[in-house]
């Protein structure tokens, strides 16, 4: 890999996964961050990666829809590898306007996948960054293992299953050089506080209700980000062309423990006795449509395969995720200005 293009680099596991590639993974290559800057998009995440290399890192902003640009980008920039990271992803914004995730989700591959095909001899590998939400939803036993059938019950989901379908298409009938991951859901730093463990990290510290849907059973697998971009990087390097890799952090718990877990920890690392014990600040709400039950991935082939293993556990990947979010207060103010407060208001009044 001489010349690595990452969609949405700009993003939560987008940016995390460039600050890997230029700190531990021991990439020598040019990395080109193609994003669009939505409001989940912060160029902020990577200001030292920019300032430290400036001869190997290039940002262009552009849509992943514009046909034009991701082709003229890929030609400039004589791109060998694509991460596709770029994507709508919070299922609560993808049932009050779907049209978005279609757009960038299906369209976007599409054009993406269509950019890749016409310099197919010059490409070494496109990989597809997915989710576990494909699968649908679990009963109390059981894992999602790649074999599983595709049964998407948000228009979030459905849009990822059909950019999934596209990549594997690409493939089979192009012969273009594809993987898939479909990871489980990912915390840690940088995340918009729009996901569930930052927006309780934030809302327990200043003592504000802390809405949790339903009574809070819905099961997750939660991934430390750090744990996914070295899976996905091995996966880039070593990873079967056409191959699908699930990657989960073997960490199921409900969303009521984990909101728990946060007030806990919350109480230790930040002790305010005005607001402790901050678990009183539980609030639970309407159940949100559609909302899945149980996710959880049998990670079995990416270990045997390429020997990866998630490094942290739910407890030390939590508690560093809630010191980088104390730590970090000037990031945190500034993207939760604007449209993020407005969508807040709107949808969870709080």
């Amino acid at each position: 890999m001489e010349s690595l293009l990452v969609t949405g680099g700009c993003g939560f596991i987008g940016s995390n996964f460039i600050r890997f590639l230029f700190h531990e993974a021991g990439f020598r290559g040019r990395v080109v961050n193609l994003d669009k800057l939505t409001y989940a998009g912060n160029p902020e995440n990577l200001a030292d990666v920019a300032r430290d290399f400036p001869d190997r890192y290039v940002f262009v902003r552009a849509d992943i829809c514009d046909r034009a640009t991701v082709a003229a980008a890929l030609a400039r920039f004589a791109v060998d590898t694509i991460c596709h990271f770029a994507a709508e992803s919070h299922v609560d914004r993808s049932i009050v306007a779907p049209d978005a995730f279609i757009r960038t989700n299906v369209e976007g591959t599409f054009v993406l996948l269509e950019a890749a095909r016409e310099r197919a001899s010059g490409l070494r590998r496109f990989h597809h960054v997915s989710t576990d939400e494909v699968y649908g939803s679990l009963g109390p036993e059981g894992f999602f293992t790649e074999e599983s059938p595709y049964r998407p019950n948000s228009p979030y989901a459905a849009s990822k299953a059909a950019s999934d379908h596209l990549v594997r298409a690409y493939h089979r009938t192009y012969g273009l050089p594809v993987t898939v991951s479909n990871c489980s859901n990912n915390y840690g730093p940088f995340q918009f506080p729009e996901k569930l463990i930052p927006l309780m990290i934030l809302h327990a510290a200043a003592g504000k209700p802390l809405p949790v849907y339903g009574r809070g059973l819905n099961v997750r697998d939660w991934l430390h980000v750090e744990d996914h971009c070295r899976a996905i990087w091995l996966i880039l390097e070593r990873g079967r062309t056409g191959e699908v890799y699930n990657v989960g952090g073997r960490c199921e718990r409900t969303n009521l423990e984990t909101v728990e877990r946060i007030c806990d920890l919350l109480d230790e690392m930040r002790p305010d006795g005005r607001l402790a014990p901050r678990r009183r600040l539980i609030r639970f709400v309407t159940d949100r449509p559609g909302h899945d039950l149980r996710y959880a991935i049998d990670c079995g082939k990416i270990e045997r395969e390429l020997g990866w293993a998630p490094r942290e556990s739910f407890d030390s990947g939590l508690r560093k995720t809630i010191a980088w979010y104390l730590e970090h207060r000037a990031w945190v103010e500034r993207v939760q200005s604007g449209e993020y407060r407005r969508w807040m208001e709107r949808h969870y009044g709080v």
